[in-house]
């Protein structure tokens, strides 16, 4: 692969590579090597080491021992500044742009050498000769808060490009886009490999991602590279048997049961946006007993709002909702007649309380209530402790102690704990949001077969995903949400991805 001329080319190699918090090793002598210009796939599963592996390279983290080689020299990377001066960027899974500045200040101010005074006419000239030169573009004049989640993580790639990376790490890029603008994303950073002489190092879990777009795979399992190669010459079977070793996957689970009553029911319902200036407006929505109504979309296009309605986090401004025929507002008091449970997005921040134990968090729903419905003055620790360790190891929850905090568990086996707690007991009803975000393809394929589970059970699950996969492999009926609205709704086992993704961009 050749770059542009006078453009360098650079290449990441790690030797040995070690890294010790305390008395655990996140990282036991990874040596890999990333070529110039080459698209390299990262895999692993989640507490692997992956991030570890790019914080070290990117300066956050100094490595207890092994060396970095950056352009096959030495290279010492003390903080993230001497990394970018050796030309090395990261787009992280979580957005790092400012809301409130314009796509254009962001570019500016996020230069080492930001000017004082800013010349507009110059720096917007100089802008339009980069956008002319990328395969893409972003609205440079529109605040970065008012951007769909897709043109946000293509600014953040745009940054790392305008800011003169030539070696980039792409943390899960494609997870808040659909199918067909993740391709396009991705078509355009693989062409930049290859036009332009980028070397890319992209973190993911979707195999098929590694299959269409990398060249080479590198795969970490516990702190340990344990394999990697040409992709082409690797089938998905090959990269997970070196992801996870002899353990075994949850098998997914078929789909049994009848369609029973409805469950819950939507109608006339509104309330505003998140910025107040949109509304939220769904004329109607019923999920019934037995099947989960899956709901697609892009981020930024309402679902949160609406999983915060079903909470009672959002005010509404008509309409209303009945859950097994009755008004509902969401209290607790309600939940837990009308047998309502939730799986919200980052169940870390919204669902956990991350300082207390996970004892504490697993009994969330009933530590104040005795088994005859009446209030419990006093807590009993103990009876406690038994009853979550029960559902943490039904629900395969790792973690060193029951007693230790949440916080300290990976994201999948937050999402386990969680579960472990929402699906004890009988459910109604079951709000699931991104239940798989950022998650390994083990986590995945038990979390989602628990999800089926509790619909085979007899639970209507209302599932909101910004993963149209995992739309497609659980839901019996899907709406597609554009613009604070359902536009579309189509049988599961009939639903055609282009026409759905269509919908989704508002293209249809």
């Amino acid at each position: 692969m050749t770059a542009r001329a006078g453009v360098e080319t650079i290449g990441v190699e790690t030797i040995g590579l070690t890294m010790r918090f305390g008395a655990f090793t996140a990282l036991d002598a990874v040596s890999l090597k990333v070529r110039p210009g080459s698209f390299h796939a990262l895999l692993g599963e989640n507490g692997a080491g992956k991030s570890t592996l790019v914080k070290c390279i990117m300066g956050f983290n100094r490595p207890t021992a092994g060396s970095i080689l950056v352009g096959d020299r030495e290279a010492a990377i003390p903080d993230p500044r001497a990394a970018h001066a050796l030309g090395l960027g990261m787009v992280y899974q979580h957005f790092t742009l400012a809301g409130a500045l314009t796509a254009a200040e962001n570019l500016v101010i996020s230069r080492d050498d930001p000017p004082g005074i800013v010349n507009w006419a110059k720096e917007r000239a100089a802008l339009d000769a980069f956008m002319d030169r990328m395969p893409f573009r972003a609205p440079l004049d529109v605040p970065v808060n008012r951007l769909a989640a897709g043109e946000r993580q293509k600014l953040e790639l745009l940054k790392q490009l305008y800011l003169g990376r030539r070696f980039l790490i792409l943390d899960e890029p494609t997870s808040v886009l659909t199918p067909s603008e993740a391709d396009e994303l991705l078509g355009m950073v693989r062409g930049l490999t290859e036009t332009d002489g980028l070397t890319v190092l992209m973190i993911t879990h979707k195999f098929r991602e590694v299959t269409a777009f990398a060249d080479t795979v590198s795969v970490l399992r516990r702190g340990r590279y344990v394999g990697g190669g040409t992709v082409a010459d690797l089938d998905h079977g090959a990269m997970a048997e070196m992801m996870i070793g002899d353990r075994q996957i949850a098998p997914k689970t078929g789909r049994t049961g009848a369609l029973g009553a409805p469950v819950l029911q939507l109608e006339g319902v509104n309330a505003a946006d998140r910025s107040g200036l949109k509304e939220i407006a769904i004329d109607e929505l019923t999920a019934s007993g037995g099947e989960i109504v899956g709901v697609a979309g892009i981020s930024g296009n309402g679902q949160t709002e609406l999983v915060e309605i079903l909470a009672g986090q959002r005010p509404l401004r008509a309409g209303g909702i009945r859950v097994n025929g009755k008004p509902y507002g969401a209290t607790r008091a309600e939940a837990r007649a009308a047998r309502v449970r939730y799986l919200p997005e980052e169940p870390l921040r919204n669902a956990c309380a991350p300082a207390m134990s996970v004892a504490e968090n697993i009994s969330f729903h009933d530590f104040d209530i005795q088994p005859d419905g009446a209030r419990r003055f006093w807590l009993r620790p103990a009876a406690m402790t038994r009853h979550a360790a029960a559902l943490a190891a039904a629900f395969k929850v790792s973690m060193a102690s029951i007693d230790s905090p949440i916080a300290s568990l990976s994201g999948g086996n937050v999402q386990r704990a969680v579960l472990a707690r929402e699906l004890s007991g009988d459910v109604d009803l079951l709000i699931v949001a991104n239940p798989c975000f950022g998650l390994d393809f083990s986590a995945v394929a038990e979390i989602r077969a628990r999800i089926m589970a509790a619909r085979n059970a007899g639970a209507a699950v209302l599932l909101f995903s910004e993963d149209l996969d995992e739309i497609l492999e659980l839901s019996d009926r899907i709406l597609v949400m554009s613009e604070g609205r359902i536009v579309f709704e189509t049988e599961g086992a009939s639903a055609d991805m282009a026409l759905i993704g269509q919908h989704m961009a508002g293209h249809a």
